[in-house]
């Protein structure tokens, strides 16, 4: 039994630090992801915030109150459209700033705060890659080292009652 918890131990700070070394990449390419995607929706917005600006004052707000106030469908409609282009650049842009805040809010928005198709997106076409930077090979480092504590003292739980047994 005691080949098997070393084993076993071995087997868990290995898996940890192979895991725990990839969170940097996958931040990483959150951010990058996140970043080229508020670039593309300021430039989808850019062609309103002329109009915006030649008509209201730069107020993306009164054009787009002004197309859905028309009695045109076809103007509502659109009122409708850049006002979702609006509201998608606002949360991606709020979305960018308290991810590069520092290096804490960078790992808190992309594992439990994300744009959700954001990280959707990075997940489905997340390269494994080690990134051996000091940062992600003390992240994977602590990653093994709390993989293998926990499997420790798993293994020390469920064996416990096997071992008062033997000692009754």
């Amino acid at each position: 039994m005691a080949i098997f918890t070393s084993y076993l131990r071995i087997i868990l700070l290995i898996s940890g630090v192979l895991a725990g070394i990839q969170l940097p990449g996958f931040v990483d390419q959150y951010g990058k992801s996140l970043q080229a995607h508020m670039i593309e929706s300021e430039r989808s917005l850019n062609e309103f915030r002329d109009e915006a600006e030649k008509f209201f004052d730069g107020s993306i707000e009164e054009l787009i109150a002004h197309y859905q106030a028309s009695d045109d469908r076809v103007f509502q409609e659109g009122g409708q459209s850049i006002s979702a282009i609006y509201q998608r650049n606002q949360l991606l842009e709020q979305a960018f700033r308290s991810f590069s805040q520092n290096s804490w809010s960078a790992y808190q928005q992309a594992f439990f705060t994300p744009v959700e198709d954001i990280q959707r997106e990075v997940r489905s076409s997340f390269s494994y890659t080690v990134k051996l930077s000091p940062g992600a090979i003390l992240f994977g480092l602590v990653s093994g080292l709390l993989l293998a504590v926990l499997g420790e003292l798993i293994v020390r739980l469920l064996a416990r009652p096997f071992r008062q047994s033997q000692h009754n």
